[in-house]
């Protein structure tokens, strides 16, 4: 298993884990990242100041990934964007190597960390707690995943 950063080939296979993850979340609607246009070109999206897209590869396979990227009009405040793992990867420390990793780099463009999800993602909620996230009670901010209806933040 090897944690890299976004190759341009690995664009539809991420776009694939994702939908996959979203589908079995019942994540397929308007609102979440089913319809983010821009859902297919991670590559190109990650490649600005302040942005990265990491992935997990095993046996040439791409099981998980995890992006930070900028909030826009905050200052100093990054999101926690995409982070999926394969059902049948979870559960193996891969999700814990994947966040450490995208932190790690968060710390040296932000002072915080936002994400957003789904109450249903009952493992991923409690992940995310366990590392240091604060629940919301409301969105950071208004953004285009207006059916997540879970928000945290972390000072990094």
């Amino acid at each position: 298993m090897i944690i890299r950063e976004i190759q341009q080939k690995d664009n539809k296979e991420v776009e694939l884990l994702i939908r996959t993850c979203l589908i079995e979340f019942g994540g397929d609607k308007p609102g979440c990242a089913w319809t983010d246009p821009n859902l297919g070109r991670f590559y190109e999206l990650y490649k600005n100041k302040g942005s990265k897209y990491f992935v997990v590869e095993e046996n040439n396979k791409i099981i998980a990934g995890c992006g930070i990227g900028p909030l826009e009009n905050l200052e100093n405040i990054c999101e926690l964007q995409k982070m999926y793992s394969l059902k049948e990867v979870r559960g193996r420390g891969i999700a814990n190597e994947l966040m450490e990793i995208s932190l790690e780099f968060a710390k040296k463009h932000y002072s915080k960390c936002y994400l957003e999800t789904f109450s249903n993602m009952i493992g991923a909620n409690k992940f995310y707690k366990k590392n240091g996230f604060i629940k919301l009670e409301k969105p950071l901010i208004e953004t285009e995943h207006f059916a997540c209806d879970v928000w945290y933040i972390k000072t990094l």
